[in-house]
């Protein structure tokens, strides 16, 4: 990517600050001190491009609540790459009340629509609040006027307040990574209030979805009053009191041209060649998902023993390949949900298991290799991405670009942000209807190779165009302009009247 093309002139932004809940490294402390291994992801492949050579920032927790000879290991890491990390500390009582507290038992599950899951235990509140009172001093300290600070998802909504308050005069932008709520699920929050106004307190705010958008602004209409809204396409200004707030949908994406030459190494057609030695003359359903109650894992597999229920003509002849990725140890309610999909796996085997050694589903419980996924990716007739809610979901991106034949079938979720992008193209379900996800899997197991096709390759098109430069440049372009006429109307799922799926 052109290093120039993202932010506008020298004099609109000096530097690039990024502020996110972890760097992008992983520390590890060794008996000759630390070890620092670059991160992985679509975050750090975007953004690593803008920050080179700007004399940027990233700041973000180091890991560890250790301090000594962290700032000394990080910067011999960055050494030469024209950008700096600036590590934090967090005590472990921060990271529990604060990362695993409010972040993942209130505001995760909330803002995913299952608000019985949430323990709003108030100790979590101050917890949070003194985390993030921590990173704006971090970033008071480190950053200037002319900078623009992009802050990064629900760890750190308290940012710009703190900013605000501590004087600093630098722009502060924003992205949430995961979903917001409609209004009627928000208001359940006790520190609503609180989150939205210093939500307000960003210069710019970037969604997911056109949908994650209006509920935002639904939520400010309701709960802050005095609002007024400008422009009707992707970006769009609110006036609350005496500021001016620009408001976007952002759909973060994969870097699709490194992606699809992965796909094609040397090293990735072997993995997908043991693959299919492996499982011989059957169709491959695949499922990769970290361990999640969002991800729908469980519907998922009952709807497969329902696929091999109501259409016998499938057994013997398709294997449903289930990756679930260990996340989040020690959360409640991730053992218990690892055991209920154990159970389920055992189940549906044991119903199922033919004499001729045919067992239906193969369930992998653990990280794979970069080449393994990528493998699975290139030997799936198809993926089956069927969460709950999702933000956006970038495996459902990741196999369409890794589909290099373009004879694979998506099958998603209606509630994946990915869902927006990809609607005309994917084969489409509801994740609470366990008999329509049985038919559309039948469908995609008996699709026409010239319809599959057709579909992948208008899915490849699409995620192509839209990659995550295109993210990037969308975000930090909406930073500087003057003006919202270049912005276009990004797409919005809504489902059909009358597409409901049969129950029965």
């Amino acid at each position: 990517m052109d290093e120039d093309r993202n932010i506008g002139s020298e004099s609109d932004v000096r530097r690039l600050v990024v502020v996110s809940n972890r760097l992008p490294v992983v520390m590890s402390e060794t008996v000759d001190g630390w070890h620092v291994e670059p991160g992985s992801g679509g975050l750090v492949t975007a953004l690593a491009p803008v920050l080179r050579n700007r004399g940027g920032l990233w700041i973000g927790w180091s890991g560890t609540s250790e301090e000594e000879g962290v700032a000394e290991a990080l910067a011999e890491t960055t050494e030469g790459v024209g950008y700096s990390l600036v590590p934090i500390s967090l005590t472990p009582e921060e990271t529990d009340k604060h990362y695993r507290g409010f972040s993942n038992e209130i505001i995760w599950p909330l803002f995913h629509d299952l608000q019985s899951l949430c323990n709003f235990d108030p100790a979590y509140w101050k917890a949070y609040e003194k985390v993030n009172d921590k990173f704006a001093r971090v970033i008071t300290r480190e950053t200037v006027a002319n900078d623009f600070v992009w802050v990064h998802d629900y760890h750190l909504m308290l940012v710009a307040s703190r900013l605000k308050a501590m004087g600093l005069r630098a722009k502060v932008g924003f992205f949430l990574h995961i979903p917001f709520p409609p209004l009627d699920i928000f208001v359940k929050l006790p520190w609503r209030f609180q989150i939205l106004k210093a939500l307000l307190d960003f210069d710019l705010l970037g969604f997911q979805t056109m949908r994650d958008r209006r509920n935002f602004i639904h939520c400010v209409r309701a709960l802050v009053g005095q609002t007024e809204m400008c422009g009707r396409g992707q970006v769009c200004d609110i006036q609350v009191a005496s500021r001016t707030v620009r408001v976007g949908a952002f759909p973060i994406s994969i870097d699709y041209d490194a992606l699809v030459e992965e796909a094609r190494s040397k090293e990735v057609a072997e993995s997908a060649w043991h693959i299919h030695e492996n499982l011989p003359e059957r169709q491959i359903i695949l499922g990769v998902d970290r361990l999640d109650y969002t991800k729908g894992i469980p519907s998922r597999l009952q709807a497969y023993r329902r696929l091999l229920e109501r259409y016998p003509e499938h057994r013997n002849k398709v294997t449903l390949v289930q990756v679930v990725v260990p996340s989040r140890r020690g959360i409640p309610g991730y053992e218990e949900l690892k055991t209920t999909i154990e159970r389920l796996v055992g189940e549906i085997n044991g119903q199922f298991t033919h004499e001729s050694g045919w067992i239906p589903i193969h369930y992998i419980y653990r990280s794979l290799s970069r080449y393994e996924l990528l493998g699975y990716y290139r030997t799936a007739e198809i993926t089956l991405i069927t969460p709950l809610k999702d933000g956006m979901n970038l495996v459902a991106k990741e196999y369409c670009a890794s589909s290099l034949e373009e004879n694979g079938v998506l099958v998603l979720s209606e509630f994946a942000g990915a869902a927006a992008e990809l609607q005309r193209w994917a084969l489409l379900v509801n994740p609470y209807d366990i008999v329509g996800m049985s038919d559309v899997i039948h469908q995609a197991l008996t699709m026409e190779p010239g319809e599959r096709h057709r579909r992948m390759h208008r899915l490849r098109q699409t995620i192509r165009r839209h990659d995550i430069f295109w993210w990037v440049d969308s975000f930090l372009n909406a930073s500087i302009a003057r003006s919202l006429d270049s912005f276009p109307v990004v797409d919005d799922y809504v489902p059909e009247a009358g597409s409901a799926r049969r129950s029965g």
